[in-house]
């Protein structure tokens, strides 16, 4: 339970629908490590006020209480965070620093959940992590951060389809999670967002603590990434990596059964589900950031009459968005902040 100081804490993080489950599904396959569901902690759960401030130990203890909860029932799940106090109470005792923090809960917690499991070392996948680097890396001395980006024009694809997911596989979404994703979907928020992680993840690049993962790379040659990434987390290389079920695609049906990375998920937005003028407006907004990480930029035409839509449609969908997403802020100052800048 007690948190290993030489041990690190893994971060796999990036713009979502980059490859970060897929990336934490590689890593949950080694002796080592626990890979955690989606715990969104940082945004949700914290925020940058709470960084220096002591909370009581009935706060610590509602706190892991509700991580527990997170992580026993998923995510998209109202339980009662209740049911977990028990173990919530053994979390806080286990923390032997002279603060109480709630990233002091939050570590103990990643621990806790880990030993269970039989091994040691936490892999927390939330992908908006990748807005949170700043405070990772100064208050999580240990953490390893493994950055993932994939080609935008892909990304979108994968967004425009994410509703799709309760129907090819993923059985506990539910489908108010459905409608939520259907509606948060626009070419040019999405563009705005992968710009926001991108640049939120330059400006960490040359910190050691710090791996970015190309996912056209990965799918091309998985062993030679996945060993890079063994390097840079100091452990050993284990065959086990490259055998992970094919999950969680939002443009085919899941086939758990069938073991290894598919080589064919790079470049898929050029079999068609995003028309041009999408494609247009992504290139328009994303063009240098994707020129400066090397995807090359298309020359494309767009539909006067579908840009006119889109341009029309985005208050709509922004306020939408806006109002579905509020209990997933803590601050929502600093969330806008965050994917605005």
């Amino acid at each position: 339970m007690k948190e290993n100081k030489n041990l690190p804490i893994i971060f796999v993080v990036g713009n979502s629908r980059s490859g970060t489950t897929m990336m934490g599904r590689i890593l949950g396959k080694h002796s080592l490590i626990f890979t955690f569901d989606e715990l969104h902690f940082f945004g949700q759960l914290w925020s940058k006020e709470d960084e220096n401030k002591n909370i009581s130990k009935e706060d610590a203890k509602k706190l892991a209480s509700k991580l527990l909860c997170i992580q026993r029932k998923g995510y998209f799940e109202n339980c009662k965070y209740e049911e977990f106090e028990n173990e919530g109470k053994i979390i806080v005792e286990s923390i032997k620093s002279e603060k109480l923090t709630s990233l002091n809960v939050f570590k103990a917690f990643l621990f806790y959940e880990t030993n269970l499991h039989n091994k040691k070392i936490p892999c927390d996948q939330t992908p908006r992590n990748v807005l949170y680097l700043e405070e990772i890396l100064k208050n999580i001395p240990n953490a390893k951060i493994i950055n993932m980006i994939r080609d935008p024009r892909d990304v979108l694809l994968s967004q425009k389809n994410k509703w799709k997911r309760k129907f090819l596989g993923a059985k506990n979404i539910p489908l108010k999670e459905s409608i939520r994703s259907w509606i948060n979907y626009h070419p040019i928020t999405i563009s705005k967002l992968w710009n926001a992680a991108i640049s939120a993840a330059d400006k960490f690049k040359n910190n050691p603590n710090v791996l970015t993962i190309y996912f056209e790379n990965l799918i091309q040659f998985p062993e030679e990434n996945i060993r890079k990434i063994c390097e840079f987390l100091e452990i050993e290389f284990e065959e086990s990596m490259l055998k992970v079920p094919r999950i969680g695609s939002s443009t085919g049906k899941d086939k758990p059964n069938v073991l290894g990375i598919d080589k064919n998920k790079a470049g898929s937005w050029r079999k068609g589900g995003i028309s041009n003028t999408e494609i247009y407006l992504l290139q328009k907004i994303s063009g240098n950031l994707m020129k400066k990480h090397g995807y090359k930029l298309e020359e494309i035409k767009p539909n006067k009459l579908k840009l006119i839509y889109f341009y029309i449609t985005l208050p709509v969908k922004l306020i939408t968005a806006f109002i579905l997403n509020l209990k997933r802020m803590k601050n929502i100052k600093e969330n806008i902040k965050k994917r605005l800048t």
